[in-house]
């Protein structure tokens, strides 16, 4: 066997009361939803403003509706369409697991088009000022994803690959890690940074397509490393699922930045 580090075997369960147990996934939704709203309570008061910190308030329901039914939802039809199709009731079976981002997003975008119909705000301002923290949620849950030693990386050689408990006996790269710092960390420094240029807030769009390009990017480059879920394998040319789901995001990242209007006033 190679050399490998020792993987850091934590509980996936925080505390355990009783039939209750509290666990290291569902903080990381939860840390994820209240400091993507506080920070956006702050993000949408920022001229031109898109929102009052009381809808932003209202919108965090929708929001996690969104992730919810749509993270499921997307889970079912991208990844074991075949089982659920055979044994459709257990779609309902959240507490096993399995959730899409791909459908979480078009999940949270459904919500905030009907939300933002329904307040008369803007959709493209109030889009960049939420795709703004969604890396923190992102970051969260890839850090509950190596916890729970799962969606682990391919085998390799590197000086800190890991073996994990459920992955065989070969090294592996920890993923996890990978797309943590990638898809949370390094994107939420990118958009901090765009969101609070004056001149990128008054392109319309600007901010939310920097996510759906730069998560796409990310997820793509950390696909190279990560594992293919067993029941799909590599698909057309050589891809994974999530490769192939995260081109259409950098293609409409990238239209909406080259075609964002310019700022003046009026809700679109």
């Amino acid at each position: 066997m190679l050399l490998a580090l020792p993987f850091p075997a934590i509980d996936p369960v925080l505390i355990q009361l009783g039939p209750l147990a509290v666990r290291w996934y569902a903080l990381a939704y939860i840390a994820g939803i209240i400091l993507g709203w506080r920070l956006m309570r702050r993000l949408v008061a920022l001229r031109p403003v898109a929102a009052s910190a009381e809808q932003v308030d209202d919108f965090v329901t929708w929001a996690v509706l969104g992730v919810i039914l749509g993270g499921r939802l997307g889970y079912v039809l991208f990844y074991q369409a075949d089982h659920y199709l055979s044994a459709p009731w257990e779609a309902l079976y959240l507490w096993r697991g399995g959730m899409s981002f791909h459908g979480g997003a078009a999940g949270v975008i459904l919500a905030m088009f009907l939300f933002c119909r329904k307040h008369g705000l803007s959709f493209r301002r109030f889009g960049d000022r939420l795709t703004a923290v969604v890396p923190i949620g992102l970051f969260f849950g890839r850090l509950a994803n190596f916890i729970n030693g799962e969606l682990w990386g391919r085998v390799t050689d590197v000086p800190w690959a890991m073996v994990f408990p459920h992955g065989g006996p070969e090294p592996r790269h920890p993923s996890q890690l990978y797309q943590a710092a990638m898809e949370g960390l390094c994107l939420f420094v990118l958009l901090q940074v765009l969101v609070r240029i004056p001149a990128i807030r008054e392109r319309r769009g600007f901010t939310a397509g920097a996510f759906l390009a730069g998560y796409g990017v990310a997820r793509v480059i950390g696909e190279l490393f990560r594992q293919p879920d067993a029941q799909l394998g590599f698909l057309w040319g050589g891809a994974t699922m999530g490769q192939l789901l995260s081109v259409p995001m950098i293609l409409a990242g990238l239209a909406l930045m080259l075609l964002a209007p310019r700022d003046r006033g009026t809700p679109a």
